[in-house]
C-alpha cells in the first residue's frame, strides 16, 4: 500500500506558496467564440475568454469543423495504432507534404503533441552525431529542454536572445565538434522574438544546426503563415523547423519539417514516433483544412493584429505592467503567485473575464503574470471591457502600476 502523506506534503507547499493549479471547468461552445460556460459553484456562466492558444479560433471554423465531420464518416474515428504497425493513413501522407511545402523543405514528420514533436526529435538527432553539443536558449520551451535531456549529451544554455552570449559559447567549442543551435521564433511567456537571422549568420560562421521552434508562429506571420522565419525571408536558412497544429491551426499535433534524410533518420529512429498512436484521419483532415485556408486567406490575420494593437495601446494608456513585445502575445505581469491567482479569481468570478494565472516553473519567482491572447473574435467593446476590468481589479487588490 503506498503512503500517499509524502505526496499530500508537496501538494500543500503548492496550495501555500500559490501555485497549485486549479482547472476551471469550461465548455466552449462552437460558433460562440471567444465566450465559453463556467461550471462555477453557483452553477453555470458565461465568460469571455482571454487565454485560448487558439489564436484565430480555427477550432469553430465551420469549414474545419466539416472536414473533420467527413473525414470520421470515411475513416472512423481511430487511426488504429502505431504508424508502423497499423498502417500509415492516406491523410498522414498528404499533411506532411503540406507542412514541408509550407516550409520549402523536403519532408515533414507529423507526431501527435508539439511537446512530441521535440522531445523526440531532438533527442534522437542529438543522438545520431557523435559528441554533440546541443546550445539552447535559457527560455526554451520544456520540451526542448525535455529533448536534450533524454539526448544525454552536452548542454551549453546561453542567454536568451544574447548573440554575443552565444557567439562566446560557439567560439569555445571544437570546430569540428557537431552543434545544434535550439531556440524559439516567438517565446510565449514574454511575447518576445528571437534575432533569427542573426543567429543563422553564427550557425554559417560555426558549422552548426539550426533547429528553430515556431510553435507560437505558424498561422501567424508570413504570407501564408509558415512562420516568423518565412516572414523575415530566412527560412530556407533553418535547418529544422518544428511547429505544432494547437495553436492558430486549432486543432492539435505536432510537427517537424527538413531535408529528406534527416526526416527520414527521425522517423526511423525517434520512438517518441514509433511507438506512439498516430492522429486519428479526422484530425489530421481538420488540420489540413485549416492549413488549406490560412495559407490562402490573409483576413483572420489582419485582425487578429488590428485587435492586438488596440489592447496594448489600452494597457500603454492603463499603466497597467504590461510586457511590451512585437508578438501577437501580451503578458501582464503581476509578481507573486497569490495575488496572481487572485487576480483571476476576481476576473473571472466579478467580471466574466476568464485568464490562467502563469507561475514557476513556467516563469521564474516573481514574475508570475497572466498572458493576454485576443483573437478576431473579440470585439473592440470586449477589449475596452477588458482593460477596465484589469484596472479595476488592480485597484481594489492594490497592486503595481507601472510608471
Amino acid at each position: 500500500m503506498i503512503d500517499d502523506s509524502i505526496f499530500s506534503e508537496h501538494l500543500q507547499a503548492l496550495k501555500a506558496e500559490g501555485r497549485y493549479r486549479i482547472f476551471v471547468d469550461l465548455e466552449r461552445l462552437a460558433g460562440q467564440a471567444p465566450y465559453a460556460l463556467w461550471h462555477s459553484p453557483m452553477g453555470l456562466k458565461k465568460v469571455t475568454v482571454w487565454c485560448s492558444n487558439d489564436y484565430l479560433g480555427m477550432s469553430q471554423h465551420p469549414a474545419v469543423i466539416e472536414a473533420m465531420k467527413k473525414a470520421a464518416t470515411k475513416y472512423g474515428v481511430g487511426s488504429g495504432g502505431t504508424r508502423n504497425i497499423s498502417g500509415t493513413a492516406h491523410p498522414h501522407v498528404i499533411l506532411e507534404q503540406e507542412v514541408a511545402d509550407l516550409h520549402g523543405k523536403e519532408k515533414g514528420l507529423i507526431f501527435t503533441s508539439g511537446y512530441n514533436a521535440n522531445e523526440a526529435t531532438i533527442s534522437t538527432l542529438a543522438q545520431g552525431l557523435p559528441n554533440c553539443v546541443i546550445l539552447s536558449d535559457e527560455k526554451n520551451h520544456a520540451s526542448i529542454i525535455q529533448g536534450i535531456r533524454a539526448a544525454r549529451c552536452e548542454r551549453r544554455v546561453f542567454r536568451h536572445n544574447d548573440l554575443g552570449d552565444l557567439r562566446a559559447n560557439l567560439s569555445s567549442l571544437d570546430p569540428k565538434r557537431p552543434k545544434m543551435i535550439a531556440f524559439i521564433s516567438v517565446y510565449s511567456m514574454d511575447g518576445d522574438i528571437a534575432p533569427i537571422e542573426a543567429i543563422c549568420d553564427l550557425a554559417d560562421e560555426f558549422k552548426a544546426i539550426t533547429y528553430l521552434d515556431e510553435v507560437h508562429a505558424v498561422g501567424l506571420y508570413g504570407s501564408q503563415g509558415a512562420g516568423v522565419a518565412a516572414e523575415r525571408g530566412v527560412q530556407d536558412r533553418i535547418d529544422i523547423i518544428q511547429a505544432n497544429f494547437a495553436k492558430a491551426y486549432g486543432v492539435m499535433g505536432g510537427y517537424v519539417t527538413g531535408s529528406r534524410t534527416l526526416i527520414d533518420y527521425v522517423r526511423s529512429a525517434a520512438s517518441g514516433f514509433i511507438f506512439t498512436t498516430s492522429l486519428p484521419p479526422p484530425v489530421v483532415a481538420a488540420i489540413h483544412q485549416s492549413i488549406r485556408i490560412l495559407r490562402q486567406d490573409y483576413t483572420l490575420r489582419k485582425q487578429l493584429w488590428q485587435r492586438v494593437d488596440l489592447l496594448k495601446y489600452r494597457l500603454e494608456k492603463s499603466g497597467l505592467p504590461y510586457q511590451r513585445a512585437t508578438s501577437h502575445i501580451v503578458p501582464v505581469v503581476v509578481g507573486n503567485a497569490i495575488h496572481c491567482q487572485n487576480v483571476c479569481d476576481l476576473l473571472r468570478e466579478d467580471y466574466g473575464i476568464y485568464v490562467q494565472p502563469i507561475n514557476y516553473p513556467t516563469v521564474p519567482r516573481g514574475q508570475e503574470r497572466i498572458r493576454l491572447t485576443v483573437t478576431p473574435a473579440h470585439t473592440i467593446e470586449m477589449i475596452h471591457t477588458l482593460c477596465d476590468a484589469l484596472e479595476d481589479v488592480w485597484d481594489r487588490l492594490n497592486l503595481y502600476l507601472a510608471a
